[in-house]
C-alpha cells in the first residue's frame, strides 16, 4: 500500500485541468474499518493537505460523533474521495471531481483494505458511481432509502455549511439517518 500512496502522491493524469496543480489527498490504511468517499478538496484542504479540514469536516465529524483524533486515525477511517485533488471553481461552488481518479485509483486502493465493513457515500458523485442503477433519481431519495444500501453503503449529503436549507427542508436526516449512522460508527471503531 506504501508504494501505491506513493504512486497516487505523484500522479498528474489530469494536471492540466486543475486550476491549482495537482495535490492528491487521500489517506488509507490496511487496518481501516470505514472508508468515506466524498466528492474533491476544497481549497483549504488543498492548502492543508489534510481531508475535511474545514467546516464541511466538522460537521462530517458531528454527524459521525467522532472526535478528531478518532477520524484522523487511519485504522478506523480511509478517505479516498471521487477526485484526489482541487477541481477548481464553478458557477455555484467547486466543480465537480475528475473522473479519472476514482477508475484509476479506487479499486487498487480498496484491495489494500480488507477490514474494510463500510462505505460512507457523500453526495451524488459517489453515490451514482458505486451504487450505480441501485441509487435512486436524486441524492434526497438515495439517503431517504439509506437502508436499502446497507451494511456496506451509506450514503449522505454533504456536510457543507451550503446545504443547511436541504437539511431543514429533510429534519427526517437528523432524526432518522444520523442516529444509525453513529450507532454504525461506533460499533465499528
Amino acid at each position: 500500500m506504501d508504494k501505491l500512496l506513493q504512486d497516487i502522491s505523484h500522479c498528474t493524469i489530469c494536471k492540466q485541468h486543475l486550476p491549482l496543480g495537482p495535490r492528491p489527498v487521500v489517506k488509507a490504511n490496511p487496518d481501516a474499518k470505514i472508508v468515506i468517499i466524498g466528492q474533491a478538496p476544497g481549497t483549504k484542504v488543498h492548502a492543508s493537505g489534510i481531508p475535511w479540514d474545514d467546516a464541511s469536516g466538522k460537521q462530517l465529524r458531528n454527524w459521525l460523533s467522532v472526535t478528531d483524533e478518532e477520524f484522523y486515525d487511519e485504522s478506523n477511517f480511509a478517505i479516498v474521495p471521487m477526485g484526489f485533488c482541487y477541481p477548481g471553481k464553478g458557477k455555484s461552488g467547486d466543480l465537480p471531481p475528475r473522473p479519472e481518479c476514482a477508475p484509476q485509483w479506487h479499486q487498487k486502493l480498496l484491495d489494500f483494505m480488507p477490514n474494510i465493513e463500510l462505505v460512507i457515500l457523500i453526495g451524488m458523485y459517489s453515490q451514482k458511481y458505486y451504487l450505480k442503477e441501485k441509487a435512486k433519481e436524486t441524492l434526497t431519495e438515495t439517503v431517504a432509502n439509506f437502508q436499502e444500501y446497507l451494511p456496506k453503503y451509506f450514503p449522505l449529503p454533504h456536510p457543507s455549511p451550503r446545504n443547511r436549507f436541504w437539511l431543514t427542508k429533510n429534519s427526517w436526516f437528523e432524526e432518522e439517518v444520523l442516529p444509525e449512522l453513529r450507532r454504525k460508527v461506533k460499533k465499528l471503531i
